[in-house]
């Protein structure tokens, strides 16, 4: 899965650390939502995704960042009744962020 803010996915030239996690993380909850009402289960195929997140200049910023994200992802598959430790991983590659 990949919600790429560079590719277009919103309006807004530059976005701050949380509104990336908020977006990107929505639209992971989406895909989750949409796999369960299709009739899988969680633990089936949450292990498996993977998102993206856009790397800038900030060290501190970024892990705290990433961190923040990892942990409302868990907190959205304890919801969601996930009872496999993997389906609470955030598994997710940085990458360099584009300045327009």
């Amino acid at each position: 899965m990949e919600h790429d803010l560079d590719l277009g996915y919103t309006s807004v030239k530059r976005v701050d650390g949380r509104q990336e996690i908020a977006f990107t993380l929505a639209n992971g909850v989406a895909y989750v939502e949409a796999a369960i009402a299709g009739g899988l289960v969680l633990d089936d195929f949450a292990p498996r995704l993977s998102f993206f997140f856009n790397a800038h200049n900030n060290l501190f910023e970024e892990v705290a960042k990433y961190r923040a994200a990892r942990r409302l992802w868990a907190r959205s598959c304890v919801i969601d009744s996930g009872h496999d430790p993997r389906s609470m991983t955030l598994p997710f590659t940085p990458k360099p962020a584009v300045r327009r």
